[in-house]
């Protein structure tokens, strides 16, 4: 598969830029899906995303599987429910291309108090040769 580049994204003028991706995250038993960027986290095992958007994507939070982790913030629980991540080329609201990758049936955790969405090592990095050139300003994912 070919390899694909995309610039680090600023969220807010000022801020560091940051190695995210532009992504939908659908729940394949409904067809709901939500649009953001998504930042890939190479510190992160699992895949994870704010509690408030299981009710967006027709999930009832809590009938997820449940565990406690630990993050940096200390430890949290959070609901792991099946979904399906699509990464795009261009940002959310731009979809013309249709998705480069997708991962069907990915677990992610719905987690209180998370901002972001996560792509984390098990469900997402493990499938790709990440690079991150930081100096020049974008990432590389491409399948081994």
């Amino acid at each position: 598969m070919p390899e694909h580049k995309w610039p680090l994204h600023v969220e807010h003028p000022g801020e560091l830029p940051r190695p995210m991706l532009p992504v939908r995250i659908s729940n394949p038993a409904t067809g709901l899906f939500v649009d953001a960027w998504a930042v890939v986290d190479t510190g992160a095992d699992d895949c994870a995303l704010p509690a408030v958007c299981a009710a967006l994507l027709g999930h009832r939070l809590r009938a997820g599987k449940r565990r406690e982790i630990s993050t940096g913030n200390g430890n949290t629980w959070a609901y792991a429910h099946t979904t399906r991540i699509d990464i795009f080329r261009a940002p959310p609201g731009s979809r013309a291309a249709g998705p480069i990758y997708t991962i069907a049936d990915a677990p992610i955790d719905f987690m209180p108090n998370l901002g972001c969405v996560l792509l984390g090592t098990k469900s997402f990095l493990s499938r790709f040769v990440l690079t991150i050139n930081y100096p020049r300003q974008y990432l590389t994912l491409r399948t081994p």
